[in-house]
């Protein structure tokens, strides 16, 4: 039986291996390792503006939009932030291929910025910097350090089915979901911040703010598998 093939969207940054310094498009190997764990092929998809997107969803069977820098606040009807560090071709490139993959009802998990994204793309907004909401930094401890903290889910939604009524969850992120928009928040840190979304008229579109592969938790991935 030939494996489904997910897509997974990457960064192009600079990068260091070897004797090599120089920009590369990558992606953190955990997401990899969750997918082939889940059953399915891994494509890492680098950011690209061009209008194709349509055809590449074509090609694939689902869709994973990873971690990484914030979405640019224009697209949501803000100002940045002073903390606000962006990747406008990751916006441009990632935007176009989540459009084409809820026309085509493909299956999509959103992790951290990928949950802001789905936000954003449904019409909603985000929390810029949440330190200046809670007065603490606890979602976001230090450089490269997660932070841990319980989640509650909704009953009945497709949270609660992956993770149960609870659960642990990692987080590394300064920003936030503040409005939903068109989808529906089903997940909830212990200070309220939201840490779960979905769409329950799509096949599968859901979106996680913290970070599942980083844990090596396969639950949302073999979910996304199971639905194409």
């Amino acid at each position: 039986m030939t494996r489904p093939i997910v897509g997974i969207s990457a960064y192009a940054e600079p990068a260091r291996w070897g004797v090599w310094d120089t920009r590369a498009v990558l992606v953190p190997e955990a997401y990899v390792r969750m997918v082939r764990a889940a059953g399915a092929r891994a494509v890492v998809l680098p950011p690209d503006e061009q209008d194709d997107a349509k055809e590449l969803i074509g090609r694939l069977d689902a869709l994973v939009l990873a971690g990484g820098a914030d979405i640019e606040p224009g697209r949501y009807g803000a100002d940045a932030h002073p903390a606000t560090r962006t990747r406008p071709d990751r916006d441009a490139g990632e935007l176009a291929l989540l459009t084409a993959a809820l026309e085509a009802d493909r299956p999509v998990l959103g992790v951290c910025r990928g949950t802001e994204l789905l936000a954003v793309a449904y019409g909603g907004s985000l929390i810029q910097h949440l330190p200046d909401v809670l007065g603490s930094e606890r979602h976001q401890p230090a450089p490269g350090v997660y932070g841990t903290h319980p989640a509650r889910f909704a009953p009945g939604s497709r949270a609660a089915r992956v993770f149960g009524a609870t659960a642990e969850v990692n987080s590394y992120h300064h920003q936030a979901v503040g409005s939903p928009g068109a989808l529906t928040v089903t997940g909830w840190a212990d200070d309220e911040v939201v840490e779960a979304v979905e769409d329950p008229a799509k096949r599968f579109v859901l979106g996680v703010q913290w970070h599942p592969e980083e844990a090596g938790d396969v639950r949302p991935f073999a979910a996304l598998v199971a639905a194409v």
